[in-house]
């Protein structure tokens, strides 16, 4: 016995591992060190007190004396503060484990249980207590007595039981004793006695009553005393705790506390379950179960310590040679361990989950879904469940990377199949957390994840849909439940993913598939179909508007909601609930082909007011567009006459500046001409040119040569031509879109034209003609005259031409 006690001693050593703060005059919290904390007798004294040795030195950090006083308070579950009054200080002991932490708080509320019992023993058992002193002595005659004292009585006696109780170290051993005399003598009597004192002491609810009620010693003989209720029917626990309850390790556990644990746990679950659940007051129920939540920690913590515990359990189930009964019990003891994890705190849990990824939880879980039985795949999907709740980051990393492709395939195949009694929304739940857009972790995983379904599983899915609905629907079609499933997944991509509407819903033709669940005779199915409808047009994307148009997708719905008569119903409801979201958002182009193409056939309907709504949207529209028509006309004609006549206004403003620009070019033209001319009978030697007064400072003049300025001259009448041409094609469409009414203003316009050209004529002969006062005095002088005076003539005559056709 000495070396498990040793061994257990350890064990709470561990667990009771704690950090000691001291709050300082600022206000802050010091850290005093890390030790384990222990209650124990302080030195030459009878006192209780806690201690805590440091972990390296073995110093003492912290010595305290439990006092009975209401100043201890716990928090978090992992911390115990107090105010010292020998120090005038706070004092926080912060635990590593719950579990360590909660076995602290019980042994301090004992403590102060037992002072507080020993004030009222002094204070109160003076007087009328004075009997509760100590307990009558086990005997037959003396049941009654002790029934008395454990039953009656007020709650300051029930303390005082309890107390002696636990100080009376043979008690219990003496009552079991006696029962079982009395089951021997078959002394109904005895045994309806004693069923009730420990039914009594039960109800006491006291902490350290039940670690003795529950010990391997005692518990077979309390609940074969708790058998003989006269009040129900005999039943034989007892019996059925031996014979049929056995206890099966998938694989050893050696630690011999976690193994007590595990069997008490057991045994406090049957008991408050099975044997007394009629009897457990509130309180009591509490008590127990806080009592079965500390073991579970315990039990856990015992185990994820256990290095080799671990390592020994995945390699096991990951060996070939492991025969299917055995991995089967491997990966219920791992589904259980998982459970059982949740007893710890929350970053104790996840340091325990990330300990199973990097033992291989994913890759032995995908060998769990590939198994024929059905229950096994079920715990497989509730671990994975027990993964998303830790950390959903680490099981998106592994399905985007190649080895956990298959895993993702397994899922689909598993929300596909029919478990029978036992189908769950588990593998629906799996894949939906995988394809969440919005949750936390890498964006490069959940986009690869999300390839990954729509390239490989889509198709996967939609077929089922379509081989279980009419035409094609058979005996071997998908339930119910699994069509209503593939449903949920649909809608919830098109939320989370409306970028592949058009690129995986409207070109593969999946919009049409889901509706042919319209045809099967489940309404539910139907109204599912079209909440997938009202899913994608919430969208209100114009794409897929001109889609549902072209397509005539709404045919189905409407002949289902037509089909449906007058019955009010789901179905019912679903459909007006789709027209009335129409006409809310205005979808107009929805809102013109429900009615342009169904109106004749939900016109029946049009006493209800969602269809009433949905035929005065319409026809508030058509005529907005009809007046939308008529104003535009109207705004285009008198556009079209404000520019008519802006463009005449604009007309003959560029005629003046042209006559302006034209006679200004021809007076300087001219007087270059004049300057470049030689002059009469007088020469200079060198060429023969005039030497002018006002040339004398333009030594460095050179004129243009006569052939360049010809040139400019024929470039500048080419110009005018083409521009009175430009301008009588332009005045001839003006004519033709003038109304019929604007013929005097025509008239009008006509007599400033002529004017205009009759100047403009004037300004072109005057800049063409040379003047016929000046002579020529050389031949090679008349000669260049001449041929500019043929060249002038004809100019005018062309531009006389263009004037007429004007």
């Amino acid at each position: 016995m000495g070396a498990p006690e040793k061994l257990a001693t350890s064990s709470n050593n561990s667990m009771q591992r704690v950090k000691v703060y001291r709050l300082n005059d600022d206000g802050k919290w010091d850290d005093q060190g890390t030790g384990h904390v222990t209650v124990d007798y302080l030195e030459r004294s009878e006192e209780l007190g806690l201690f805590v040795v440091d972990e390296e030195d073995n110093e003492t950090l912290l010595m305290h004396r439990i006092c009975s006083d209401d100043i201890y308070r716990k928090q978090e579950d992992t911390i115990i503060s107090w105010r010292d009054s020998e120090f005038s200080s706070e004092i926080a002991l912060s635990f590593q484990e719950t579990t360590g932490c909660s076995y602290i708080w019980d042994h301090i509320c004992n403590l102060q249980r037992n002072l507080h019992f020993d004030t009222i023993r002094n204070d109160s058992y003076h007087g009328a207590n004075n009997e509760l002193r100590e307990l009558p002595a086990v005997e037959l005659s003396t049941l009654p007595s002790i029934l008395k004292v454990v039953v009656d009585g007020s709650v300051t006696d029930q303390l005082c039981v309890t107390e002696l109780i636990l100080h009376d170290q043979i008690f219990f051993r003496k009552l079991m004793d006696l029962f079982r005399v009395c089951e021997d003598l078959e002394n109904k009597d005895g045994l309806h006695m004693i069923y009730k004192i420990v039914k009594g002491i039960i109800l006491l609810n006291s902490p350290q009553i039940f670690e003795k009620i529950f010990s391997d010693e005692l518990i077979m003989d309390i609940i074969g005393c708790l058998e003989y209720d006269m009040e129900t029917p005999h039943v034989h626990h007892r019996n059925f705790l031996k014979d049929h309850v056995v206890f099966k390790e998938a694989i050893p556990i050696k630690d011999p506390l976690a193994l007590s644990k595990i069997h008490q746990t057991y045994r406090i679950g049957y008991l408050k379950d099975v044997v007394l659940p009629r009897v457990l007051d509130e309180s009591t129920l509490s008590s127990l179960n806080s009592m079965i939540h500390s073991n579970n920690g315990m039990v856990v913590t015992l185990l994820k310590d256990d290095t080799t515990f671990i390592k020994e359990l995945f390699a096991r189930l990951k060996s070939p040679t492991t025969s299917p009964d055995s991995k089967r019990n491997l990966v219920f003891f791992l589904q259980e361990f998982c459970t059982l994890s949740k007893s710890l705190q929350v970053v104790q849990q996840l340091r325990l989950f990330r300990d199973l990824v990097n033992e291989g939880i994913f890759s032995v879980i995908t060998d769990i879904l590939q198994s024929e039985d059905k229950k096994l795949v079920l715990t497989g999907t509730d671990i994975l469940i027990f993964s998303l709740n830790q950390d959903p980051t680490m099981l998106r990393s592994y399905v985007s990377r190649q080895e956990g492709v298959p895993l993702l395939g397994l899922l689909v195949k598993g929300m596909l199949t029919d478990f029978g009694d036992d189908m769950h929304c588990q593998f629906l739940e799996i894949i939906r957390s995988l394809l969440d857009s919005f949750s936390s972790g890498g964006q490069v995983r959940r986009d690869a994840i999300v390839e990954i379904f729509y390239e490989k599983h889509l198709d996967q899915v939609i077929n089922v849909i379509t081989s279980s609905c009419p035409p094609n629907g058979s005996k071997n079609s998908a339930k119910p439940e699994i069509l209503m499933n593939i449903c949920d997944l649909l809608c919830f991509c098109v939320l989370h993913h409306p970028y592949r509407i058009k690129c995986n819903f409207l070109l593969n033709g999946v919009v049409d598939k889901v509706l042919h669940l319209t045809k099967r005779k489940e309404k539910y199915l139907v109204v599912a179909a079209i909440r997938f409808i009202r899913t994608l047009i919430s969208h209100n994307d114009e794409h897929l508007m001109s889609y549902i148009v072209k397509n005539n997708v709404f045919k189905p719905i409407v002949d289902a909601f037509i089909s449906n008569g007058s019955r009010y119903n789901l179905l019912n409801s679903s459909v007006l609930e789709l027209f009335e979201h129409i006409r809310k958002e205005n979808i107009k182009t929805l809102l013109k082909y429900l009615i342009d193409t169904f109106w004749d056939e939900l016109a029946k309907f049009d006493s209800l007011p969602s269809i009433q709504s949905l035929k005065l949207r319409y026809d508030q529209a058509q005529e907005h567009a009809a007046n939308n028509q008529n104003n535009h006309t109207e705004t285009r004609k008198r556009v079209d006459e404000r520019g008519l006549e802006k463009e005449e206004e604009d007309y003959f403003n560029e005629d003046s500046d042209e006559e302006d620009s034209a006679s200004a070019s021809a007076s300087m033209t001219r007087g270059s001409r004049i300057r470049t001319r030689p002059g009469p009978g007088v020469s200079n030697g060198s060429g023969g040119l005039v030497d002018y007064e006002d040339d004398e400072d333009d030594e460095d003049y050179k004129p243009p040569p006569k052939k360049q300025v010809e040139e400019d001259e024929g470039t500048l009448e080419f110009r005018l031509k083409r521009k009175l041409l430009a301008k009588k094609e332009e005045t001839d469409i003006i004519k033709k879109r003038k109304l019929v009414g604007k013929t005097q203003t025509q008239t009008q316009t006509q007599k400033p034209k002529e004017s205009v050209f009759a100047t403009l004529c004037s300004t072109l002969s005057q800049t063409v003609l040379p003047s016929t006062t000046t002579t020529t005095t050389t031949t090679t002088t008349t000669s260049d005259n001449k041929s500019t005076n043929e060249e002038n003539k004809s100019e005018e005559s062309e531009a006389e031409k263009g004037v007429a056709q004007l």
